[in-house]
């Protein structure tokens, strides 16, 4: 019998399975009940909004979000979103799910420190946004009911989660503090790396080589 959390069904499928499975095997339990969580808000906001959705595509782009953190999938010199986001793509692929729906899902991961874009974009792509925004910032949070809220973090516990995701960003980014210019993770190692300077667009354009 599949699961269900705030009313919300986990999706019980070979696929998902198989999504759970490697999220648990490389990523810490933070990041593992983050995302969780991220897929359960993400399609509660669906079911508020009238949003179709193809749960299975919601689920691994939820799941796998936050995999260019952990120590298996960051790389050196790109955004950690894309990092995810091409393990994600391949991921499906390798599963046997098209190409449309896998780059779907790549969207949804690499857009979803992006604000507002991605919810114009697909469900998949909004949702999965939309349930980081919930879990980490608290956008919508009275979206839903306290006994829901309750249910949820009951499942997927919390303890301490805004200073542990701040300090799991910093470890994940430190090391390639390049890719954070003009993006909302510039803000997590002004506030936790010492020495860092942020880029600045104004510098960039005004240093580049036209001559004019």
């Amino acid at each position: 019998m599949a699961e269900q959390i705030a009313g919300i069904t986990i999706p019980d499928s070979a696929l998902t399975n198989a999504a759970t499975a490697l999220v648990r095997d490389v990523a810490t339990p933070l990041i593992y009940d983050h995302s969780r969580r991220v897929f359960i808000f993400g399609a509660l906001r669906g079911e508020r909004d009238g949003i179709k959705y193809d749960p299975e595509l919601l689920y691994v782009g939820a799941m796998f979000h936050d995999l260019g953190l952990t120590e298996k999938y960051r790389s050196a010199d790109q955004r950690f979103e894309i990092d995810a986001a091409d393990v994600a793509r391949q991921f499906l692929i390798e599963h046997g799910i098209g190409q449309a729906e896998a780059e779907t899902v790549w969207r949804a991961i690499a857009l979803h420190t992006t604000p507002e874009i991605p919810l114009h974009m697909a469900a998949e792509v909004a949702l999965v946004t939309r349930g980081v925004e919930h879990d980490v910032l608290g956008l919508g949070y009275d979206t839903i009911t306290d006994s829901q809220r309750e249910e949820i973090v009951d499942a997927h516990p919390r303890p301490d989660f805004k200073n542990r995701i701040l300090a799991a960003f910093t470890e994940g980014l430190k090391d390639r503090p390049d890719t954070t210019f003009g993006n909302v993770k510039a803000d997590v190692l002004e506030h936790f790396v010492p020495g860092f300077k942020r880029g600045d667009f104004v510098e960039v354009i005004q240093g580049n080589p036209w001559a004019e």
